[in-house]
């Protein structure tokens, strides 16, 4: 009497002669080491039965979760819309929000990585109208005086970093 089983590898059905039980041997699929079990020495497994309420239980957290990813994955730009429709946030001048990029800037080319992350916090809620201005100083020919002595390589290494952080 032969001993079939499926190799874990390939799932292929093998069969073997029942000398090899309880004995390593390749499967002739896949040539990958297999075990080859003993059937009279294995323990028969008992199924539990199902639990009808655990199972209804997963489904419905299942089905939760994926409705919560569902509208995570829908919300839109959270930090403008939240300040645009509630008004919670008062509207920022282009000159002083220009001065908070501006020092965001200069604290990361000076290091001053803390100070830049709290400054990012007061930019964030005004992302489009900071991407403008972003966008201006990057096309600008002449830098601003605090940011001359910036390399213009790693100025547009931040500008894109600042960009990418509140887009």
């Amino acid at each position: 009497m032969a001993i079939a089983f499926h190799c874990c590898h390939c799932n292929r059905r093998v069969e073997a002669q029942d000398s090899a039980a309880g004995k390593w041997a390749k499967c002739p699929a896949c040539h990958n080491k297999i075990y080859v079990p003993d059937l009279k020495t294995a323990d028969d497994l008992k199924l539990a039965p199902i639990d009808e309420s655990e199972e209804e239980r997963k489904k419905r957290l299942m089905a939760e979760t994926h409705q919560l990813t569902q509208d995570i994955l829908l919300e839109r730009d959270t930090p403008e819309a939240a300040y645009g429709v509630s008004g919670s946030t008062s509207e920022v001048s282009d000159k002083e929000l220009t001065k908070n990029i501006i020092v965001y800037l200069r604290q990361m080319a000076d290091g001053e990585l803390d100070e830049a992350q709290k400054t990012t916090d007061s930019i964030a809620p005004y992302g489009r109208q900071a991407v403008k201005i972003l966008d201006k100083i990057a096309l600008s020919e002449i830098p601003e005086p605090e940011l001359a002595n910036v390399p213009p390589q790693v100025l547009s290494g931040l500008i894109r970093n600042l960009r990418t952080r509140i887009s």
